[in-house]
């Protein structure tokens, strides 16, 4: 058994579980290899994500990419939060590959996170590639910590955002942005 469903079988049975029930077998090593599966990004860097799919183009107009899901770890009870992020970029002389933002946000998602730094991660990672005149994030997700305990509101979003370059320096092209990713 390896640490991880070690630790798993451990919480299962501190539980008041029995391991050896039929349905509980399998669960330690099912568990675990979920867990690997859902924080998979930790595994993965920028660069392999990218994969060199920057290409030159004399485009200068906003890129937005809007509902990209997102599935994500609350870093401090553990527990899912669920949503969807927009992203939008301003080139400078390049384009990334449309598909390479989804993963880039998928990379930083799984991890463990808080909603604020995962935005900031994104927002950083893509400026860092594109190397644009700007870039905005916006994250709408529902945490099940907050649904599922503590104050139990099932029907509360949170909504991060980070604007760099354009973005936060001029209120046209944010408004822009803002309006474009609200339909």
């Amino acid at each position: 058994m390896n640490p991880i469903e070690q630790s798993y079988a451990d919480i299962i049975r501190e539980l008041g579980e029995d391991l050896e029930r039929d349905g509980l077998r399998d669960t330690p090593a099912r568990a675990a290899k979920a867990m690997q599966f859902l924080t998979r990004g930790y595994h993965q860097s920028l660069e392999e994500v990218v994969n060199g799919a920057i290409f030159e183009s004399d485009s200068d107009e906003m890129v937005i990419v809007s509902n990209i899901e997102l599935y994500s770890m609350c870093e401090h009870h553990m527990l899912p939060f669920i949503g969807k992020c927009h992203v939008a970029y301003l080139p400078r002389g390049k384009v990334i590959g449309l598909s390479k933002i989804a993963r880039i946000v998928d990379m930083f998602a799984r991890r463990l996170q808080i909603q604020e730094q995962l935005t900031k991660q994104i927002a950083e990672a893509i400026q860092e590639v594109t190397q644009g005149a700007g870039v905005g994030v916006v994250i709408e997700a529902k945490h099940m910590c907050m649904m599922m305990r503590g104050v139990e509101k099932q029907n509360s979003t949170m909504m991060t955002s980070m604007m760099l370059g354009h973005f936060r320096e001029n209120q046209n092209t944010r408004t822009e942005f803002l309006k474009l990713i609200r339909g």
